[in-house]
């Protein structure tokens, strides 16, 4: 019988998750599941839980959280045979649209549920993740003015979060007036590039910007790469515009964004950087340096997902 710890953090997220975990733990222990609940207050304590479930052989963590609590998460976890699962329970939960799993709305309080569920027949994979300045992120790692919004929106209050989007779309106007973007000079490939760039984001997955747009429609999860994306510009006309083209799959083919595969890439400015990492803000550097971990990571993957994630 598979073994797995089961985190929650009753304070995270735009729902009270403690009674919805417990729910989508009988789901799992029905499933064949020896499961074992367990309470965060966040942060670094989801690290330790990881790690100790590391430990323990368990086969599997389940997070009940956003993308935020799935970083932490995958700090304790990282090159060990425990395999990371999700309960889309946080703010965004965009690593569980990935996988097709529903998202915990006012309307769909099972969520957690038909996700567990979901998980009694998922599949082990291993999948690449991305360290910035050497910390791990398993989305996204961008630089600018997503960067910025993040940095100006966290941390937010439960009542906040269940306005996420309409929120970020204020944040991107808002900052869009005010930020010029940041001159960079990058070094990816073996090529060296310079430019004026709005944003720079290293992606893993498809989905970007709480899982509205599509930034990456060929991302693949264990290639040993991720897709680094430059938007170039520096007024807010070009900053609406790049969201535009973002939000309805434009950018692929414009002329001011770029999209460079990369292994490791350098990224230098004269300027400390805006970073953040899967959603959350990170301290800022004049240079960051990105590489990826090629299958560093054990995930559980629910039957059925809606696209191509995978080599095979």
């Amino acid at each position: 019988m598979p073994q797995a710890y089961i985190v929650y953090n009753p304070s995270a997220g735009r729902f009270p998750s403690m009674m919805l975990t417990e729910r989508a733990a009988s789901v799992l222990s029905a499933g064949g599941w020896q499961t074992r609940l367990e309470r965060t207050n966040g942060g670094p304590h989801i690290t330790e839980l990881a790690r100790r479930a590391v430990d323990e052989n368990m086969d599997a963590f389940f997070i009940a959280g956003g993308d935020g609590s799935i970083n932490f998460a995958v700090k304790g976890l990282l090159g060990s045979e425990t395999a990371l699962g999700v309960l889309p329970a946080g703010t965004a939960n965009v690593w569980a649209k990935e996988f097709g799993l529903p998202d915990l709305t006012w309307t769909r309080w099972m969520a957690l549920e038909e996700s567990a569920r979901r998980y009694t027949t998922a599949a082990v994979r291993n999948v690449d993740v991305g360290f910035c300045n050497q910390r791990p992120f398993l989305l996204w790692g961008g630089i600018g003015l997503d960067a910025l919004i993040i940095h100006h929106l966290e941390p937010r209050n439960r009542w906040a979060k269940s306005f996420a989007v309409p929120q970020y779309l204020s944040g991107l106007l808002q900052q869009a007036a005010v930020f010029e973007g940041v001159d960079l000079h990058i070094q990816v490939n073996g090529q060296e590039i310079s430019g004026h760039y709005i944003l720079a984001v290293a992606s893993n997955i498809h989905l970007y910007a709480g899982g509205i747009a599509e930034i990456s429609p060929a991302a693949c999860l264990d290639d040993g790469q991720m897709d680094l994306w430059l938007f170039t510009g520096a007024t807010w006309q070009e900053a609406v515009t790049h969201a535009w083209n973002l939000y309805s799959g434009q950018h692929v083919h414009s002329e001011q964004a770029r999209c460079i595969p990369f292994g490791e890439a350098s990224l230098k400015s004269n300027t400390p950087l805006y970073v953040q990492l899967d959603g959350e803000p990170i301290e800022g550097a004049d240079q960051v340096t990105l590489s990826v971990q090629s299958r560093a990571l054990k995930v559980l993957v629910p039957e059925k997902a809606p696209r191509t994630l995978f080599l095979d």
